[in-house]
C-alpha cells in the first residue's frame, strides 16, 4: 500500500488479508481483546471492503488452542473440581464464548477458527509440518540441547507457565517472568531467569537437559535491520513499532553494576572478547560481545564468580519445539521425535491455515491461498498488541524470509510469502492500571460491558483512544468506584457523537422529508461549498485510514458531523424566522448529502446504525462503494422524483443508547 504519486491519494492493494490477534483458548474475551485489537482490525477490514470490494478482503482470526497457558489453566481448574472434561472440550467451550463476544461487538470476521478444533486442526497440522520441513531443508534450523526446568518433587518437566521468576532483561518492567519469556514478551534462555519457582510445589526447580529444534533468528539480523530501515521510510509505519524492533537488533550485551567492575577486570582474560560502554550517570557499565555464543559463555563465567548482571535485548535462537503434550506434533528429524511445536511459532503461521480453511469452504482449490499471501498484488495486515511485536516483527518476518531459500530478501518475488504490515497498539489500561487475566487487576469481560453500553458506543470509544501512540486508560463510569456521580462518563464521549449528533441529523432529514416533501428527498443541486467540504473530509479520512490513525478519524468525523448539525440548526432557524421555503429545500438537499457522507465514512465504525440509515434511504450495497464516494444521493436513484424513502416512525433512533442510559 503506497501513496499514489499522481494525486497524492493512498493506493490500496488488489486483495487484502486482515488478521486480529489470536486469543488463548483458556478463557473468554476480556475488554482488552476487543478494545485493544479486534475493533481496530474490524474497522480497517470494513473500510477495505468498501474501498476495494468485499470479495477482495478476507478478515480472519481464531482461538489459539495450544500452549502452556491453556494446559496450566486446565490443570488448575480440574484440580479444583471446577471442570470435569477433556482439554479439547475446555478449549472448545472458550472458543464458543469468544465467538459469541465477537459477534455481539459486530466484528465482521470471514472466519473465526481454532487451531486445535475441527477441520482447522487438520489443516494447521499440515501447514505446520510443511513450514518446518521448508525451514529445515533451507538450512535454518538447529538441533540444540538446552536446560529445561524440572520439578524433582513431582518428577516432571515444567512447561513455560509452571515456572515464575523475574525477567533477566535489563530495564524490564514485567510483573512476571516465565521459563523463557516474560509477560512483556522478552525472550531469554531458561538459565537466565532470576529466582525461578515452580508454581506446582512452590519450590526452586532444577535444570535438566532437553533437545529441541530452534530457528536461527540471529542469522537474519542484517535483513531485519534492512527491513526496519525500510519501514521507517513508509509514511504509515507507527514509530512505536520500529522503536521496539530496533531495541532487539542491538548486539548481545551484558549490564554489570559498576561496583563489580574490578571483579570483571580480574577475570577478563578468561572472558570472550568484548568492548565496554560507559555513561557517567548510569550505575552500570555495558559489556558488548561479537556474538550471542560469546555472551552466553560470559554469562556462565560471571555467574561462577558471583558477579551480578542483567542481559540486554537481542536476537536469540527462536525455539520451535517443546515437550508439551497438548500441542501440534512436530516432524521427526535426525532421530529427535515425540516433540510438539511451541505455541508461538505455530500461532504465527496459523492465519495461513485459517485462510486455507476459509477458501476451502468457498470451494476454492488447494493453492488459492497463495493469491492472498504470496503475491505483491495482495497484502496482509496484522493487528497486534505491543507485547507481541518481538514475535510478529522479528520471528515471523525472519521465518517468512527463510522460506525463500538460500538468498532471502525483504522484497519477495511472486510466489513467495510476502512480509505483512504490522499495526501494533499500546496497552489499553483499566482504571489507569494494566489489566491482565493473570495479574492483580482483573479486566472486565467483553460481554459484561454490554450490560452498560451498546456495541457501537464502545466501538467508537475504543477507536478514539489513540492506542497507536500510547497506552490509554479505559474509564467506564459504572465500573469505576472512584467516579463522581455528577461527572460524565468518559466511555460515552465518542458514542454521544452517534446517539446524539448523528442520530439527530438523520432523524431531522427523514422527518422533514416526510412532513414537507411527501417522503422523498427534494430534488435539487447540492451547494458547491457542501460538496467541497464533503470531498475534503473524504480525502482526509482516506489518508488517516491509510495511516491507521483511528483516533484522528474520530476527531475528523466529530468536526464534520457537528458542523452538519450546526448548518441544519442555523439554517432552519432562518427558515422559521423568514418563512423562506426555497431556503428550506436547499438546506434539506445539502443535509442529505452531509448525511450521505457521514454515513459512508462512519460505516466501518458503527455498521449497525449506518446500515439502518442506508435501508431507510432505500439503497443497497452500492451505497458503500468508494468508487462512487463523491456522488450524491441522487446518483443512486434511477428516478429521483419518484424515489420514496422508507417511512420513519416517531421516536425511532438509528443510533441507540443503552437501556441503562435512558430515563
Amino acid at each position: 500500500m503506497t501513496l499514489d504519486k499522481d494525486c497524492s491519494r493512498p493506493r490500496f492493494p488488489k486483495r487484502a488479508i486482515i488478521t486480529g490477534g489470536m486469543p488463548y483458548g483458556n478463557k473468554e474475551l476480556h475488554f482488552g481483546h476487543i478494545g485493544g485489537v479486534f475493533v481496530h482490525a474490524d474497522a480497517f477490514a470494513r473500510f477495505l471492503r468498501d474501498r476495494i470490494g468485499e470479495e477482495n478482503v478476507i478478515f480472519i482470526s481464531g482461538t489459539d488452542c495450544y500452549g502452556s497457558p491453556i494446559s496450566e489453566s486446565y490443570r488448575q481448574l480440574v484440580e479444583k473440581g471446577v471442570i470435569d472434561c477433556s482439554i479439547e472440550e475446555f478449549v472448545e467451550r472458550n472458543h464458543r464464548l469468544q465467538k459469541e463476544a465477537l459477534q455481539k461487538y459486530n466484528i465482521s470476521l470471514n472466519l473465526f477458527s481454532a487451531s486445535g478444533l475441527g477441520r482447522a486442526k487438520e489443516v494447521h497440522r499440515q501447514v505446520s509440518e510443511e513450514i518446518f520441513n521448508l525451514l529445515y531443508d533451507n538450512g535454518y534450523l538447529s538441533k540444540i540441547t538446552t536446560s529445561q526446568f524440572y520439578d524433582p518433587e513431582l518428577d516432571i518437566f515444567l512447561n513455560g507457565r509452571q515456572v515464575e521468576g523475574q525477567c533477566p532483561i535489563e530495564g524490564c518492567r514485567s510483573d512476571k517472568g516465565y521459563a523463557d519469556e516474560c509477560s512483556l514478551g522478552h525472550q531469554y534462555m531458561p538459565s537466565e531467569l532470576i529466582n525461578p519457582r515452580s508454581t506446582l510445589t512452590g519450590k526452586k526447580p532444577v535444570l535438566r537437559d532437553v533437545t529441541n529444534w530452534y530457528f536461527n533468528l540471529e542469522a537474519f539480523r542484517d535483513l531485519l535491520q534492512e527491513w526496519v530501515d525500510y519501514l521507517k521510510q513508509i509514511p504509515n509505519t507507527r514509530p512505536m513499532l520500529t522503536n521496539i524492533l530496533q531495541e532487539f537488533l542491538k548486539p548481545p550485551v551484558i549490564y554489570v553494576k559498576k561496583e563489580f567492575q574490578e571483579e570483571v577486570e580480574r577475570i577478563q582474560g578468561s572472558l570472550p572478547e568484548f568492548s565496554i560502554e560507559e555513561e557517567e550517570n548510569k550505575t552500570s557499565f555495558v559489556m558488548v560481545f561479537n556474538s550471542l555464543n560469546d555472551r552466553e559463555k560470559a554469562c556462565t563465567l560471571l555467574t561462577e564468580n558471583n558477579i551480578r548482571y542483567r542481559t540486554g535485548k537481542t536476537l536469540v535462537p527462536f525455539r520451535l519445539t517443546g515437550n508439551v503434550e497438548w500441542g501440534v506434533p512436530a516432524p521427526e528429524k535426525e532421530g529427535v521425535k515425540g516433540l510438539t511445536f511451541w505455541v508461538w511459532p505455530e500461532s504465527l503461521w496459523a492465519p495461513i491455515s485459517f485462510t486455507k480453511v476459509y477458501l476451502e469452504q468457498q470451494g476454492k482449490d488447494e493453492d488459492a491461498w497463495k493469491k492472498w499471501w504470496c503475491t505483491p498484488d495482495a497484502h496482509v495486515y496484522q493487528f497486534i498488541g505491543e507485547d507481541n511485536i518481538y514475535f510478529y516483527g522479528l520471528a515471523e518476518m525472519a521465518m517468512f524470509m527463510a522460506t525463500q531459500g538460500s538468498n532471502p530478501t525483504i522484497h519477495p518475488e511472486e510466489g513467495m510469502l510476502q512480509l505483512p504490515s504490522l499495526i501494533a497498539n499500546s496497552h489499553i489500561l483499566f482504571l489507569d492500571k494494566k489489566a491482565s487475566s493473570s495479574g492483580k487487576v482483573k479486566p472486565p469481560m467483553a460481554l459484561d460491558l454490554l450490560d452498560y453500553y451498546t456495541a457501537e458506543q464502545l466501538r467508537a470509544h475504543f477507536l478514539g483512544l489513540g492506542l497507536g501512540m500510547r497506552s490509554v486508560s479505559f474509564q467506564p463510569k459504572p465500573l469505576n468506584p472512584k467516579a463522581n456521580e455528577r461527572d460524565g462518563d468518559p466511555a460515552l464521549k465518542e458514542g454521544s457523537l452517534l446517539t446524539n449528533v448523528l442520530n439527530r441529523l438523520a432523524r431531522s432529514c427523514f422527518y422533514t422529508a416526510q412532513q414537507y416533501y411527501d417522503g422523498k428527498v427534494p430534488v435539487g443541486k447540492v451547494s458547491e461549498q457542501v460538496l467541497q467540504e464533503a470531498r475534503e473530509t473524504v480525502l482526509e479520512y482516506e489518508r488517516l485510514m491509510y495511516k491507521y490513525e483511528f483516533h484522528n478519524i474520530m476527531n475528523l468525523m466529530d468536526t464534520y458531523i457537528r458542523n452538519a448539525n450546526k448548518y441544519w440548526v442555523s439554517g432552519m432557524k432562518e427558515v422559521k424566522d423568514t418563512g423562506n421555503m426555497e431556503l428550506q429545500k436547499q438546506i434539506v438537499v445539502d443535509a442529505f448529502h452531509m448525511l450521505r457522507t457521514s454515513i459512508v465514512l462512519m460505516h466501518p465504525i458503527a455498521p449497525e446504525g449506518t446500515e439502518m440509515v442506508c435501508e431507510y434511504l432505500g439503497f443497497g450495497k452500492e451505497f458503500w462503494d468508494w468508487n462512487r464516494i463523491f456522488e450524491t444521493v441522487y446518483d443512486f436513484m434511477p428516478n429521483p422524483e419518484e424515489h420514496a424513502l422508507k417511512y420513519l416512525e416517531p421516536r425511532v433512533d438509528f443510533f441507540r443508547k443503552h437501556p441503562s442510559q435512558l430515563g
